[in-house]
């Protein structure tokens, strides 16, 4: 028997693992973060100096830490973007295609939303920012940085809720193996439940059908189908058959029916059990 368990948190929820896993994600997402600033302001800066551009350190991180707290509010537009056209619903080459042409309208937020922020931080500094003035083409040049950041980004939300979706499946116990105690004379048989073909009643004993054998048990019908579980169906006021040992049902005019087993065994059944080899 398989035993399902499902996250805590209810049908909209997460557990406890889910919880741990996000948090692990944000803070391996604050590292990319980190790197990309750092990255971004050294290049930055090799970059100015190399077009003889003069600029204060204090400047570029200032642009830098713009451009990351930008692509923060950005972030959730690329975790929908990605959550929403991510196969199956639509093929690899269209979500490849769909995730670049999304590259400019984000490019185009990202870079209006720190230009805003560093025009604040300057204002506030008693100087003006002058975004359009610093490169010949400075929207091609942001979008050069962005591209690479934004397919990060992309990457990294694709990741994140993949693995975010597998910790919220049910987790699967599979149940031991049911084993059946059965004497004989001075051997005792371990019979597991899955070998028994089917069980039929014998006054105080029940006949086991294992493979090519017949063991004799002492025991009830109904305390060897309580053993069993639900793997076995009842057939006959007498008789127990392994549901998944059954390959055909035939049905007489009276309601009565006969299985045929995977052994090559025909066993009748009584109609008043019927539907319990139909459900």
């Amino acid at each position: 028997m398989i035993t399902t368990m499902g996250t805590s948190g209810g049908g909209g929820g997460t557990d406890g693992a889910q919880r741990r896993l996000a948090l692990v994600l944000a803070g391996g997402f604050a590292l990319i973060l980190l790197a990309v600033m750092l990255a971004n302001a050294e290049s930055t800066m090799s970059d100015m100096a190399a077009a003889g551009i003069r600029e204060t350190k204090a400047h570029v991180w200032l642009w830098e830490a713009s451009s990351i707290l930008a692509w923060l509010i950005v972030m959730p537009l690329i975790w929908w973007l990605v959550m929403h056209v991510r196969p199956p619903r639509f093929a690899w080459g269209v979500v490849a295609l769909l995730i670049v042409l999304a590259s400019v309208p984000l490019s185009l937020l990202h870079m209006a939303l720190m230009v805003g922020l560093r025009k604040l931080y300057y204002a506030a500094e008693g100087s003006q920012y002058r975004f359009l003035s610093r490169f010949a083409n400075p929207l091609l040049y942001e979008y050069r940085k962005d591209f690479a950041s934004y397919l990060q980004f992309a990457g990294l939300a694709a990741v994140a809720q993949w693995l975010l979706a597998r910790a919220a499946l049910p987790v699967v116990v599979q149940e031991p193996p049911r084993i059946l105690m059965v004497a004989d004379g001075a051997v005792t048989h371990q019979v597991p439940a899955g070998e028994i073909d089917h069980v039929t009643a014998a006054g105080n004993y029940v006949e086991l059908a294992w493979g090519e054998r017949t063991l004799l048990h002492r025991a009830t019908l109904a305390a060897v189908a309580g053993e069993l579980g639900p793997g076995f169906v009842q057939i006959h006021r007498s008789r127990l058959v392994r549901r998944a040992a059954i390959r055909r049902v035939e049905t007489d005019r009276s309601g009565d029916f006969t299985v045929t087993l995977a052994s090559g065994a025909a066993l009748r059944g009584s109609r008043r059990y019927r539907d319990s080899v139909q459900g």
